[in-house]
């Protein structure tokens, strides 16, 4: 059945969820101007003045967050300037990245810390090198983060400082930036501490002056992009699902069982899939993994249980919290195994 539109809404906006999956992403016509998101722009440029810093990155929408190298602007993913296209990626992605004002205002502070080292060329500097590293290390696939080491600041999800170089001076840029971080206090005792005072150093010195790239130039816009809504997803949802963290027979044998005595307990499968999304949730918060990536994961375990049969032989109660950790501590080797992929 067709969808409601609204007076203002393009044609799309109404298409069933198979309908739209076909459109080309260049047919969308979205742009930053006039979106939900504009006002997070704003509010960058807003903070960015704040600090004295004149600068201001360029947006346009593509198909996910990135800054190009040597380009002092900003990609916003398309999803965020309509909320038809919200609803499907919440749909095929099980969350928005950045579908939150506070969670796009920490990618935007992270994105402009890249835009801003693009601008001013700061990763040509000495100091820059010997703080955060060669900004020109090749990019890891993957990256095995040390959650407690304190010569990273804590900005976004998985300890995405740890990334790369370049994503250190990022996500350190971005706790400056932040007017709430209260970096002062909350890394007084870091080593990276040494990092935050660099960059509040560097955009003293730089940010009353003219940025020294100026290209306005804008990589992979949404007029380039001929692929469908539904190719776009199936390769977005393969880069997030490639790896698994497998079967674990013995843990679920721990959790469940087999044995006769408990034959007429209920089915572990059906229990499983029935808190799927709470528990979904709740890991993402807990580790910083994305839904999707732990959805895979319960649907390894609901596909499993089920070949082996496996029935409640505790309380429900106790069973749910049993379940809960044991895939809390499979996300987190996951994690901590280096399969956390580089995105941003």
């Amino acid at each position: 059945m067709p969808r409601s539109r609204r007076q203002s809404d393009p044609p799309w906006a109404s298409l069933s969820d198979p309908r739209l999956l076909e459109m080309p992403l260049c047919d969308l016509g979205v742009t930053v101007e006039g979106s939900s998101v504009a006002p997070q722009v704003q509010t960058l440029y807003g903070e960015l003045g704040g600090q004295g810093i004149q600068f201001r990155p360029h947006v346009w929408l593509s198909d996910e967050w990135f800054t190009p190298d040597n380009v002092p602007g900003i990609a916003i993913p398309f999803y965020l300037a309509h909320p038809r296209l919200r609803e499907m990626e919440r749909t095929q992605m099980l969350e928005i990245e950045g579908g939150t004002p506070d969670w796009c205002m920490r990618i935007l502070r992270h994105e402009a810390g890249h835009a801003l080292d693009n601008a001013y060329r700061l990763h040509r500097r000495k100091p820059y090198r010997e703080l955060f590293g060669s900004y020109h290390e090749p990019y890891p696939d993957s990256y095995k983060p040390k959650p407690y080491t304190k010569h990273f600041v804590i900005h976004l999800d998985m300890w995405y400082a740890q990334a790369h170089p370049a994503e250190d001076f990022a996500e350190t840029f971005a706790v400056w930036l932040n007017p709430d971080s209260r970096w002062q206090e909350q890394y007084a005792t870091w080593p990276a501490m040494r990092k935050l005072r660099y960059v509040e150093q560097v955009m003293g010195e730089v940010g009353g002056r003219p940025a020294a790239v100026t290209s306005r130039r804008r990589p992979h816009p949404m007029s380039s992009l001929r692929h469908t809504l539904g190719e776009h997803y199936e390769r977005k949802r393969k880069y997030y699902c490639r790896d698994s963290p497998g079967i674990y027979d013995r843990d679920l044998r721990r959790i469940f069982s087999d044995r006769p005595e408990h034959s007429a307990k209920p089915a572990a499968a059906p229990f499983i899939e029935a808190f799927r999304g709470e528990a979904r949730m709740m890991i993402s918060r807990w580790t910083g993994a994305s839904q999707l990536t732990i959805d895979r994961t319960i649907a390894d375990m609901i596909l499993r249980v089920r070949q082996l049969g496996l029935r409640l032989s505790k309380p429900a109660r106790q069973t749910r919290v049993d379940l809960v950790m044991m895939l809390a501590v499979q996300t987190m080797n996951f994690v901590n195994d280096g399969k956390h992929r580089v995105v941003l």
